[in-house]
């Protein structure tokens, strides 16, 4: 089957403003078309769907003398309207089947993200450095995903090699069964 170029940004970043146009999860989201309300963008790029994600976080702190503990909770968030589809160029069901089981992988790579942040901060102890450290473990492990992210995108062609579609869905659905729990110890 031949499919058009299908292009999705994972945009991942800090996010502190409102989320009026956007849902927070706290679990795991299985995405539908109805998550994608956004204008199709006419760049001539060639893409027929685009995701936003982004990883909310913020922390409350305990502990004193130079020894914290950081209880963060972490969202992904999924901006429904930025998040496209081009549905005049979706032809048929199982096209939007396999568009949506892309975008997945876009949206899973977020979360693991959001699991990650969550592991490494909770067996993290921190000092009176706590911000610089939070950011700098942050963007550490934004950083790895954004590159997986590209990843993703390079050996799948953008899902149009089926193949390499296929190896990053058995990779995602590993991931999501065997995702270690999140850790959370007494301070």
């Amino acid at each position: 089957m031949k499919f058009s170029l299908v292009k999705v940004i994972g945009v991942m970043g800090l996010v502190f403003g409102p989320l009026t146009n956007a849902l927070a999860q706290d679990g795991y989201h299985q995405l539908t078309s109805s998550d994608f309300r956004g204008v199709p963008h006419t760049t001539g790029d060639n893409c027929i769907a685009m995701t936003y994600c982004s990883i909310d976080y913020h922390y409350h702190l305990t502990g004193d003398k130079n020894n914290y503990r950081l209880i963060f909770n972490v969202d992904v968030v999924l901006d429904r309207e930025r998040s496209w589809l081009d549905r005049k160029r979706i032809l048929s069901p199982q096209m939007l089947t396999e568009v949506l089981k892309h975008e997945q992988g876009h949206y899973t790579i977020a979360y693991m993200e959001r699991e990650e942040i969550l592991r490494e901060a909770n067996r993290t102890r921190f000092d009176a450095n706590y911000q610089a450290e939070a950011n700098a473990l942050f963007n550490r492990i934004h950083t790895k995903y954004g590159q997986l992210n590209v990843n993703y995108d390079t050996d799948t062609r953008n899902m149009l090699d089926v193949v390499q579609q296929h190896s990053w869905d058995v990779y995602f659905q590993k991931r999501l069964a065997y995702m270690p729990p999140e850790e959370r110890e007494g301070y």
